[in-house]
């Protein structure tokens, strides 16, 4: 496989009967960021929590970094791992405790860190997000995209070579949404590689530079914004079905459901 930031190959993950995940190709080049595009359900998560190695794929196999993470017979490298920071759906902070009190106690937990340096780290991760004025108020006094860019710093307390991101603006107002859109571009332009998932197409276009498009565990589309753009109308036949689409839009983000059997 390729030296990609993430490359997986044939990436395949069932619960029972039931294909979340349906034999996925990605590329994810180093310095961008990549949207990862799909409506609820689509199979996102699924896939990143397999690239994190927090669940094993069914089939396929996953390099991360240039590294077989995941796969038949593969074991997790636990020193990759510590390369790559990941927010999936958000850790859980003691409200009582302050932003920088909430991160050392992160920090306390890893049993990698230098507790000599320890307070070094935490006040870098968060000026990096634009918290260090906010570093002694209750994390229960912070607004939402406060909070959010709290969980993007607990990602940064070591350096990264690629961040993962799930749905890092969802339930936020535009001004907390338009937070975290800077933190992610100013990441990027700092060399960082961000792998950004979210159903909605207008955030996409805001902060990736590249786009993959998920349906029903399928891919169903990769290109650059500019390329998705100018085949949307291609993107939305795929996913209409016979007859049903008739009067209303369906496209990737909200597919139609599926037609009457033709027998």
């Amino acid at each position: 496989m390729s030296q990609s930031v993430v490359a997986t190959r044939g990436l395949t993950k069932r619960f029972g009967h039931q294909v979340a995940v349906d034999t996925v190709d990605l590329e994810v080049p180093a310095g961008a960021v990549y949207g990862f595009l799909g409506p609820n359900g689509s199979g996102k998560t699924t896939t990143i929590r397999m690239l994190l190695g927090l669940i094993r794929p069914t089939g396929g196999e996953v390099d991360l970094l240039g590294a077989p993470m995941a796969g038949t017979g593969r074991r997790l490298d636990v020193a990759v791992l510590r390369r790559v920071g990941a927010l999936v759906e958000g850790p859980a902070f003691h409200p009582y405790l302050s932003g920088r009190a909430n991160l050392h106690r992160l920090e306390a937990a890893d049993p990698y860190a230098d507790p000599r340096t320890s307070e070094h780290r935490v006040d870098g991760a968060l000026d990096r997000v634009g918290l260090l004025n906010a570093a002694r108020k209750r994390y229960r006094a912070y607004s939402l995209g406060m909070r959010q860019r709290l969980a993007i710093a607990s990602a940064l307390l070591v350096p990264r070579d690629l961040l993962v991101l799930d749905e890092p603006t969802n339930g936020l107002d535009p001004q907390g949404t338009r937070e975290v859109r800077h933190l992610v571009s100013d990441l990027a332009a700092d060399g960082t590689t961000v792998l950004v998932s979210s159903h909605q197409l207008a955030e996409m276009e805001t902060i990736a530079d590249r786009v993959v498009i998920l349906s029903r565990g399928q891919l169903v589309r990769a290109g650059s914004i500019a390329e998705l753009t100018a085949g949307r109308d291609a993107v939305v036949e795929r996913v209409q079905q016979d007859g049903v689409a008739r009067g209303r839009r369906c496209d990737v983000l909200h597919p139609c459901p599926p037609g009457p059997s033709s027998g």
